[in-house]
């Protein structure tokens, strides 16, 4: 009976272990996050739509968030990346993305998303200008579970 009983324990302890170490949850997991980065990258494109440029990236900027533009340019800190966007050559812009690819990190609480986009905006004698290239975006999860990016 004690040696059933040590068995018993043993296997008990051992499946615990094993299940403890499975990767299943941790994919399952990975997978979450995934989602919730692309419908973030979705949710900050129809705030830009829909509310202009400076305030979308606003509203998902981290509070120390940089943005790299024209000329390696860095615009550092939210309220930055709002005033730079509030440039008057940006008021009429428009700007559409996509991410290709999404990586999160073992800890699921960073992200990175890199796709393409395409910024629409009127020269000097309102002829429509098109301008595409690749994005990269990286996320931070943030105490309320949301997620910000921490660069553009």
């Amino acid at each position: 009976m004690k040696n059933t009983i040590k068995t018993i324990l043993l296997f008990f302890t051992l499946y615990i272990t094993l299940y403890s170490c499975s990767p299943k949850t941790e994919t399952a997991n990975l997978t979450y996050v995934k989602l919730q980065i692309v419908k973030t990258e979705k949710d900050f494109e129809k705030t830009v739509a829909e509310k202009g440029i400076a305030e979308g990236f606003y509203q998902f900027a981290d509070s120390n968030a940089v943005i790299k533009r024209e000329r390696d340019t860095l615009i550092i800190g939210k309220k930055n990346i709002k005033n730079y966007y509030l440039n008057p050559r940006y008021l009429n812009a428009t700007v559409t993305w996509s991410p290709d690819a999404v990586t999160i990190s073992d800890g699921g609480d960073m992200a990175s998303t890199y796709g393409k986009y395409a910024w629409t905006s009127k020269d000097v004698s309102g002829k429509e200008q098109i301008s595409k290239g690749v994005f990269h975006t990286v996320w931070k999860k943030q105490k309320d579970g949301s997620w910000k990016y921490i660069w553009d």
